[in-house]
Order: structure tokens, then C-alpha cells, then sequence
């Protein structure tokens, strides 16, 4: 199944407290149950004002699905075409 790149703008997203971030983990997982097991969330990196997240998704439109019900915003949605790590040197 594809992996997405998801882009969030949310200004002030890095200031917010441990507190706050769980809050927001509940409501995503709360959605994902209701998706599953189409829609999986990997991870995610909050970095300024934006969260990058990584989701494996049948396609776009079912992250933008997960995005709507959650009320997060989905910025950008990109396809992810491969993967670089330090393997991929050898």
C-alpha cells in the first residue's frame, strides 16, 4: 500500500505542550479507528509551525478523509516514490 507525506501548517504547532500533542494523538488515533485498517499513521515530526506526518493510505483522498474528520488541516499530500536511508549507500 503507498505511503503519504502529510504537510500541516498549524502556526505556534512547536510550542505546544505535551498535554496538548497527546490530546491531539487521541483524536487522530480516534479517527484512524474509524478508517482502519485502510489508514495507518506511522509517525510524525512537528518542526516550527508545520507537522510532517507519514501515513500508508490507499491513496490521497483517504488521508484528506482522515484530515476532514479530524479537523487537522492537510496543507499538502504527497505520495512517497522511495525511501533513503544510510542502506541505501551499500
Amino acid at each position: 500500500m503507498p505511503k503519504f507525506v502529510i504537510e500541516r501548517d498549524i502556526p505556534g504547532v512547536g510550542a505546544l505542550s505535551e498535554r496538548d500533542f497527546k490530546a491531539i494523538a487521541q483524536k487522530s488515533c480516534q479517527v484512524l479507528s474509524q478508517l482502519s485498517p485502510q489508514v495507518q499513521w506511522l509517525h510524525s515530526h512537528v518542526v516550527g509551525d508545520r507537522i510532517y506526518c507519514l501515513y500508508i493510505a490507499p491513496d490521497a483522498a483517504a488521508v484528506h478523509e482522515h484530515a476532514r474528520l479530524g479537523g487537522f488541516p492537510a496543507n499538502r499530500v504527497s505520495q512517497v516514490v522511495t525511501t533513503l536511508d544510510p542502506t541505501t549507500a551499500e
